[in-house]
């Protein structure tokens, strides 16, 4: 329900839990540990479905029937290949700076697909089309991204299978084998539970440059400079980092008191919603106890005694293991480096960005806060 108001209003900082929209597409609900896309549990959806699966209920409003899901597949198989376009600009994009950064070659290559595919703004097109470059930047992204890693890495881009599903081609896609079907599901799994969250900064960074009627492209430009961030989207692989700096697990407890003594944030713990253990990373911590290993061994432990000795150093907190802690595990184990870990959350992320985009396209009012001024009163006189 929308609500009108005379004049600024003040709200709590970063916006928390102030309600911008409606939507139809899913919501958090953080005291219970839970949060849901339409009308179904994600993590139900990530046990039991694909990834074809919840992309369509993300756009259609529904599950697929077994012949819509046949007709999905087939749609997606020609959107996966690289446009030429695209393919020629790659190795400048990949041997770009010192270090690798795939996020940002991502943005690139879609600004690239923008301009050659003539993507028009979302304001001038009807939800057909609109809808259509939402497929084709979400069904190319995951090209984009592997094809980026492998040219950095001095390999020859892989063309996508269309007898492997999204999961399984990505992993094809960066690894160049086809993977396990143990594998391929472990990471489904982690894909179809990240898809969305809420009204998080990428989405709705994503939800804002949509409102102004802007082409798809660059509305998921946005969002994934907002995702970078380590922050939001770029925390899998730091996680995993942590497990190295901790080493062995008497080391476990100076190692949290120290970062919590110099004010450093754990990666991996924490967030900003959930106020119980978040559901995909219980999810993620079974599915990693799947896979097996000494790793995982050493994560499950590591992540008891870090709650145990934040709840001391911080009680009332209810610090707990979040998606990222556990990600960065399961992808390990799959055969994916860790510079592609944050790009595999992005492969996933972008279908609930669309998801949002296309929503928000409906709505013909543009996202225009305001700001309360703090600085020097004006108006001062200009020094000659």
């Amino acid at each position: 329900m929308a609500i009108t108001v005379e004049g600024p209003i003040d709200v709590p900082p970063g916006l928390r839990n102030v309600v911008v929209t409606e939507t139809r597409l899913g919501d958090v609900r953080g005291d219970e540990g839970f949060y849901h896309y339409r009308q179904y549990s994600a993590i139900e959806l990530a046990r039991s479905k694909t990834v074809e699966d919840v992309w369509f209920l993300m756009f259609e409003g529904r599950l697929p029937s077994a012949a819509e899901r046949a007709a999905f597949a087939r749609e997606l198989a020609p959107l996966r290949v690289l446009p030429d376009e695209v393919r020629e600009v790659l190795p400048a994009i990949s041997a770009a700076g010192s270090s690798f950064n795939p996020l940002a070659g991502l943005r690139s290559a879609l600004s690239v697909l923008a301009a050659a595919r003539e993507l028009p703004p979302l304001w001038d097109v009807d939800p057909a089309r609109r809808k259509a470059d939402a497929m084709l930047v979400c069904a190319v992204t995951p090209t984009i991204l592997a094809a980026l890693y492998r040219l950095r890495e001095g390999l020859e881009p892989l063309e996508p299978r269309d007898d492997l599903t999204a999961a399984a081609n990505w992993l094809y896609l960066v690894t160049g084998a086809e993977p396990s079907e143990v594998e391929a599901r472990a990471i489904e799994h982690y894909l179809i539970c990240t898809i969305d969250h809420g009204f998080n900064a990428s989405t709705f960074t994503a939800r804002v440059i949509a409102s102004t009627g802007a082409d798809v492209a660059s509305a998921v430009a946005g969002a994934i400079g907002a995702f970078s961030g380590p922050l939001h989207g770029g925390a899998p692989d730091r996680a995993l980092a942590s497990l190295d700096e901790i080493g062995t697990p008497d080391r476990i407890d100076a190692w949290v008191r120290a970062k919590v003594s110099a004010g450093d944030r754990i990666m991996g713990f924490g967030h900003a919603v959930y106020r119980t253990e978040d559901p995909r990373s219980l999810m993620l911590r079974d599915i990693a106890r799947g896979l097996g290993g000494d790793l995982v061994d050493f994560a499950t432990t590591v992540e008891q005694r870090i709650v145990e000795v934040l709840a001391e150093l911080k009680p009332g907190r209810n610090l707990y293991a979040n998606v990222e802690f556990y990600a960065g595990v399961v992808m390990s184990l799959c055969g994916l480096p860790r510079e592609m870990f944050t790009p595999t959350f992005a492969v996933s992320r972008v279908i609930g960005w669309t998801a949002n985009i296309l929503e928000q396209a409906g709505d013909s009012k543009i996202i225009r806060p305001a700001a309360r001024y703090v600085g020097p009163p004006p108006p001062a006189p200009v020094p000659t």
